[in-house]
């Protein structure tokens, strides 16, 4: 089993990051290769993942843990990935995400192909950072355009 470990800082509240992570059908918006995201019962979500031109579908399950600060999830049918995002306020308006993400490596190989040993961690490791910063961009101007629109409500006449 390997480990991978990231962190970002989101100039946010931690409750619009929370919000974000919940919102499963915008997934696509910030998780790469996914092209669509369906929630279905109570922590079940279905993903449409595309890796290397070959389309795949995923069932997740997502449980919240840690009273809004902790999401843990994991896949049902494919190469078994498991992870969990932690949530932590630096302030009143800056959070930290962390995220955790566990998989085996020969099994992610053989559901979705692609490199192996360190280019397959490599690309891997890539993919989540881009997904963090993709993700910190949505969460951040949605909280900007909110901000903005108090502003203007405030000082309407």
């Amino acid at each position: 089993m390997s480990t991978l470990e990231e962190q970002i800082d989101i100039a946010a509240p931690v409750l619009a990051a929370w919000e974000q992570l919940h919102r499963v059908r915008e997934y696509p918006q910030f998780v790469d290769g996914v092209r669509s995201a369906h929630p279905h019962g109570r922590n079940l979500a279905h993903l449409g993942v595309q890796v290397s031109g070959t389309e795949h579908s995923v069932d997740t399950e997502i449980t919240d843990l840690g009273r809004g600060r902790v999401m843990s999830w994991r896949t049902l049918n494919s190469a078994h990935l498991r992870g969990a995002f932690a949530l932590l306020p630096l302030d009143a308006r800056h959070t930290r995400l962390q995220i955790r993400v566990e998989y085996d490596p020969e099994a992610v190989q053989r559901e979705f192909g692609g490199p192996r040993g360190f280019a397959q961690a490599g690309a891997i490791e890539r993919a989540v950072r881009e997904d963090l910063e993709h993700f910190r961009e949505l969460v951040e101007a949605r909280v900007s355009a909110a901000d903005g629109h108090r502003k203007d409500s405030h000082n309407a006449p």
